[in-house]
């Protein structure tokens, strides 16, 4: 069985994104990597080039920053990576440049992909996440977080990245089959520096809005406030290896009352049945289980 991890990047240096440990994470799963690395403002290419030379391989990409609605580049630049995929990869391993794997979960996603190898029904296999936020001892607990996401596909090139690259689809627009595994994706998008947080806010609607959209709805402002949010809880469990020396040297402060929250009622109804049954009504779900 053989295993290609692949990703995309750009300026990961000014926006702070863990694509250095995201990578390394999965590399002990992966035969090789493939990273699409967008010309950048820093240096980006050379910090991916001094991971590991014999086991990846960079695509050196142009955005093209035209493109500002949905998230669409953000999907081309996720297809251009698993376009260099090797014919002889079984599957392919997919994280974002802020996504990391705990190394406690290597062994049952290994397994599931020898489980799923040869099952032609079986497009792809679906991660549980925890989308941390404002310091990494809180991770989201409202509906705004997706709950899940596919993350392993087979290296079927009838596949494709879908809208703003969150997940897939194959075939004009049919959703993957997928199977449930017990490995969580930890994200990390939204614990940085306040400075840097709001830096990559004001510059990441560009892939979705027009400049128009930008001046009505985004406040410069010279640090995100990560109080404007609804729900959080406390994260008592360990973080992945690759991150504890940033876990550790987190130098900025962010506290929360976790016993508060900003839920409607709706919401609250929403969550106790969730709590309850483990079924989230009206759940989005790009992806078909099986």
């Amino acid at each position: 069985m053989k295993i290609t991890g692949f990703t995309f990047v750009r300026n990961a240096i000014k926006y702070d994104y863990p694509v250095v440990e995201s990578i390394r994470s999965i590399l002990p799963l992966c035969d090789d990597f493939v990273v699409a690395v967008g010309k950048s403002e820093d240096h980006t290419l050379s910090m991916i080039q001094a991971i590991d030379p014999k086991k990846i391989k960079i695509l050196e990409t142009i955005w093209d920053d035209s493109l500002r609605e949905g998230g669409k580049v953000l999907a081309i630049e996720t297809n251009k990576a698993f376009q260099e995929v090797p014919a002889s990869s079984d599957w392919a391993f997919y994280l974002q440049a802020d996504e990391v794997i705990h190394e406690k979960y290597w062994d049952s996603i290994y397994k599931a992909m020898q489980k799923y190898k040869a099952h032609k029904h079986v497009d792809g296999l679906l991660f549980n996440y925890l989308h941390f936020y404002g310091a990494y001892k809180y991770v989201g607990k409202s509906f705004r977080w997706y709950r899940r996401e596919v993350r392993v596909i087979k290296n079927n090139k009838n596949i494709y990245s879908y809208r703003d690259a969150q997940g897939f689809r194959k075939d004009n627009n049919k959703k993957l089959n997928v199977k449930l595994i017990d490995a969580y994706v930890y994200h990390y998008g939204w614990v940085k520096k306040p400075a840097i947080q709001q830096r990559k806010y004001e510059n990441f609607w560009r892939y979705f809005h027009n400049d128009r959209w930008g001046e009505k709805n985004i406040k410069k402002v010279p640090q995100f406030d990560y109080h404007a949010i609804d729900s959080l809880h406390l994260f008592n469990g360990t973080h992945p290896k690759v991150m504890q020396a940033s876990v550790a040297n987190q130098n900025w402060s962010f506290e929360y009352d976790v016993q508060r929250n900003k839920f409607s009622f709706k919401d609250k109804v929403k969550r106790f049945i969730q709590d309850l049954t483990g079924y989230q009504i009206g759940e989005y779900k790009n992806y078909k289980l099986v």
